[in-house]
């Protein structure tokens, strides 16, 4: 079948998805949603580090220390634990060993992000570095493996750039902008994270439950329980959550699955 210049005609296939893609389908949608994510919650937590830069002086850290620590352990509850410890006078022993126990979360989230990333060689550290909170939750919300890596570079690249150099501008400032506090820059990361997972919280009775009993855990032992400790804690909630979830493809698990719909004539 040709058309009126005696070229053949194109019809549905490669012409379908090339016009898609460039109008802005579902091909350039898919690409674009991990990039909007990963760049907003990165720069909204990113900024937090002019808190830390700011609280890393007021402890006694020098602008250089400071930095440095934000370079090379890059988790922000662990960073704060640290200049916190030093702040009080507490010993560098009992600082390092609260960090620690912090960042041990990050670990299991590695666990996790291991076979979607498939890091491999050297890229193992540059990966591990970036298996923090805030990247594993816009890598596991996209809904294919190739959006999730690319959420994950984005989401790292982001974040590490903004908190290292916010870091050196709140350590350089620190005599001069006041509390971060009082500026709000305090919530910006965990409003931009509560925004992240709230279509994970709507999605179902199990995502709900879970967030509620995570928020239940985490209020009850921070009162009596090291900053920090009360939010290892709540990772609990999870656990409990994945037991009580049936596993795919049991009848329990597909009892209330609604039914597929028909496919869609023309479409992939």
């Amino acid at each position: 079948m040709t058309n009126k210049t005696g070229t053949p005609a194109v019809t549905g296939g490669r012409a379908a998805h090339d016009e898609r893609a460039a109008t802005g389908g579902p091909a350039a949608q898919t690409s674009a949603r991990p990039v909007r994510d990963g760049m907003a919650l990165g720069l909204a937590v990113g900024t937090s580090g002019l808190a830390f830069g700011a609280a890393a002086a007021g402890s006694g850290l020098s602008v250089a220390q400071a930095c440095v620590l934000s370079l090379l352990a890059f988790t922000g509850a662990s960073q704060f634990a640290l200049a916190g410890a030093v702040a009080v006078g507490g010993s560098l022993a009992g600082g390092v060993a609260g960090a620690i126990l912090l960042g041990s979360r990050n670990a299991l989230y590695g666990l996790r992000m291991t076979g979607l990333l498939q890091p491999r060689g050297p890229r193992k550290l540059l990966t591990a570095l970036g298996v923090i909170d805030e990247t594993t939750a816009v890598t596991l919300a996209q809904p294919d493996a190739a959006s999730a890596r690319l959420a994950f570079r984005v989401t790292f690249a982001t974040i590490y750039l903004t908190w290292n150099l916010c870091t050196l501008l709140g350590a350089y400032g620190a005599g001069r902008l006041g509390s971060p506090g009082s500026l709000g820059l305090d919530v910006v990361g965990p409003a931009a994270f509560l925004a992240l997972i709230w279509p994970q919280l709507c999605a179902g009775r199990t995502e709900r439950a879970v967030g509620l009993l995570g928020a239940a855990i985490a209020l009850t032992a921070t009162p009596f329980l090291p900053p920090g400790v009360p939010v290892i804690l709540a990772a609990t909630a999870a656990l409990a959550g994945a037991l009580a979830t049936p596993a795919p493809g049991t009848p329990a698990a597909t009892a209330d699955r609604p039914a597929a719909e028909p496919p869609v004539a023309g479409l992939p």
